[in-house]
Parts: structure tokens; C-alpha cells; sequence
């Protein structure tokens, strides 16, 4: 027969002896997490009904519900982009050998800039979709000055952005000369100052996932990678645009709109805080009839380039030492060029 001490030692085990199984003493008896369960359950009922009558008065204020829409359009409008942008570096990692950029861009860097600047007239999307694009390009081994043209020339003078201009400013076509013409120089001249001045410290070229597998699993691997990465900072600059576009009084942009130079660094400012897709910023300026063609000029050029959620994207993508020496030499430029572009075309 088989001893009652043994059983008790491996509760586990169903012991037989003569008279049939013994099971052990725990068997049958509830567990201290079975017993926690209902209480956690409770606990957290309790909590979705106090909240339900705490918190239904400020989430119904006119200032959060104007937050939570403007949040989720920022992020609505960016998502297809970024999506996009993703799923075209992680094509350009999987299926475009590197050497095809070495012998399609000129040798020369500073040759290269310029080519890489107009080649962003070429691909519809926004700066949410540049910056994975441009992440690819650098891991794919094109030079740094000429990634970053193309970074910020792609989602200003792309066909879409163009023809919205238009449509938004009728009659005048000038506008959309002078939005395609200080776009591209500030591209441009924004990737040979990086070529002359920028150090390889500065810049963190992310890694892109590499294997020997089948190129569509090259290919979801790296958009699944990408899309990760750069969504987090995506609801980030977001969430900072929101709250900013809340925060900035209305009252304040007519009273400035007086003075030309004030006017063009506050809508300038203003791309900044905002952060409109480029395929909607043209509307929004056309809307602000206070400010002088010149300072609506500067919104269009400053915002694709720089505004909250692609600041987020860039530190994010390349790193804090990159976006603090990129975004104010980029704003700095963006603002320059539009005032001079305004005053010759506008």
C-alpha cells in the first residue's frame, strides 16, 4: 500500500493504492489569485463609475473637446502619410540595391544635394512620410547633405502640395511659383551648409533591419520597424500641437498682422505650433486674410519643414545632437528665403 507520507510530498502526482486515487490535500481548494480576481473586477467597476461622474465635467469643456479634435485631425491627416513614407523606405531597404543610388545621384556631394532636392517633386507626401524616407536613403548609403535635401524639398514641392496651393489661392499662380521656388532653395542650401559644417557625431543614421530571407519578409520586417519607431513620435508632436494650438489666443495674430516683418515671423511661428500636413497648410493660410501674401508664403515654406510633430520625428529618427542644430538652421533659412521670395514675386 502506498504511504500517506509519500503522497503528501509531490502534490502533484495522483498516488494509487488498493482502494483507488488518492488525490492531495490541495485539490478542490481555491487559489489566492481566484479569490483576487472578483475583487480586482470590482475594484476597477468602482473606478469607471467614480470617474464616469468625476470627470464627465471637464472632459466635456469647450477647450478639451477643441484639444482632443485638433489631436486626433493632427494625427488622422499625419497616420496615412507616415504609413506610406514607412512602406516606401522599407520597399527602398528590401528591394533597392545600394549601388543603384551611387550610380543614379552625382558622385560629387555637392552635385548630389540639388538632384535630391527636385527628386522630391517627384514623390506625393508629406514631411511625416520624408523622414523614414530620408532615414532609408542614409541607410542605404547616400550622403547625409543630399538625404536631407530631399527631406525637406519632398513634402513642399511635391505635385499634391502644388496643386492644393492653387486651388487655395485662385488667381494667383504666382504664389505657387514663389512656394515651389523658396522651398527648394532652402532644400538646397540647408544640404550644403550641412555638407560644409555638419559633423558625422551629429547625425545617428539608424540601423535598418537586414536579413537574407525573402524580400517581403525584408520588406515587413523593416516597415514594421519604422512604423513602430516613428508612430510614438508621431502621437508625441501631436499631442504638443494640440495642446499649443489651444493655448495661443486668436486675438493676438489679427493685432500683429499690422506689422509685415512681426507678421512673417509669427505666421512663421505659427507653421510651427500648428502642424498642418503640407497637403492642408495652403487652405489654413489662405483663411488668414490679415496677413500679407508674404507672411502666408512663410506659413507654407516653414511648416513642412518645421513643426512640432516632425521635430519629434527627427529627434526620434536621428537624435536630440541632429535636431538641435538642424531644426533652428532650418527655420532660420525658411523664414529668410519666403521673406525674400515675397518680396520679389508678391
Amino acid at each position: 500500500m502506498t504511504r500517506m507520507s509519500e503522497l503528501r510530498t509531490d502534490p502533484q502526482r495522483v498516488w494509487i493504492d488498493e482502494e483507488g486515487p488518492i488525490p492531495p490535500d490541495s485539490w478542490g481548494r481555491e487559489t489566492s489569485s481566484r479569490r483576487a480576481l472578483p475583487w480586482g473586477f470590482a475594484f476597477v467597476v468602482i473606478l469607471l463609475v467614480v470617474g464616469r461622474f468625476a470627470l464627465t465635467p471637464h472632459l466635456t469643456a469647450p477647450a478639451l473637446q477643441t484639444w482632443a479634435t485638433v489631436f486626433v485631425a493632427i494625427c488622422v491627416q499625419a497616420l496615412p502619410f507616415l504609413v506610406f513614407g514607412v512602406a516606401l523606405s522599407a520597399a527602398i531597404t528590401a528591394f533597392v540595391p545600394a549601388s543603384f543610388w551611387t550610380r543614379t545621384l552625382p558622385g560629387h556631394p555637392a552635385l548630389a544635394v540639388p538632384v535630391a532636392g527636385m527628386a522630391g517633386a517627384v514623390l506625393p507626401g508629406c514631411e511625416c512620410a520624408s523622414v523614414p524616407v530620408a532615414s532609408g536613403l542614409m541607410a542605404r548609403g547616400v550622403a547625409p547633405s543630399a538625404a536631407l535635401a530631399f527631406l525637406l524639398a519632398s513634402p513642399a514641392i511635391n505635385p499634391v502640395v502644388l496643386i492644393a496651393t492653387a486651388v487655395a489661392f485662385p488667381g494667383q499662380p504666382l504664389m505657387v511659383v514663389a512656394r515651389f521656388g523658396a522651398s527648394l532653395a532652402v532644400a538646397v542650401l540647408v544640404g550644403w551648409l550641412w555638407l560644409r559644417f555638419g559633423r558625422s557625431e551629429w547625425l545617428r543614421i539608424p540601423s535598418r533591419p537586414q536579413g537574407d530571407g525573402p524580400k517581403w519578409a525584408q520588406f515587413g520586417e523593416a516597415m514594421r520597424h519604422d512604423l513602430l519607431h516613428a508612430g510614438g513620435f508621431l502621437i508625441l508632436g501631436g499631442l504638443a500641437a494640440a495642446t499649443l494650438n489651444v493655448m495661443v489666443p486668436r486675438e493676438w495674430l489679427t493685432t500683429i498682422a499690422g506689422v509685415p516683418w512681426l507678421a512673417v515671423l509669427v505666421m512663421a511661428l505659427l507653421a510651427v505650433l500648428l502642424s498642418i500636413c503640407s497637403e492642408a497648410d495652403a487652405f489654413v493660410a489662405a483663411s488668414m486674410t490679415a496677413f500679407s501674401p508674404t507672411a502666408k508664403l512663410a506659413f507654407l515654406v516653414v511648416g513642412p519643414m518645421v513643426d512640432l510633430k516632425l521635430i519629434a520625428l527627427q529627434t526620434g529618427t536621428f537624435g536630440r545632437a541632429f535636431a538641435v542644430r538642424f531644426v533652428p538652421l532650418t527655420f532660420a533659412l525658411a523664414v529668410v528665403v519666403s521673406a525674400l521670395f515675397g518680396w520679389l514675386l508678391l
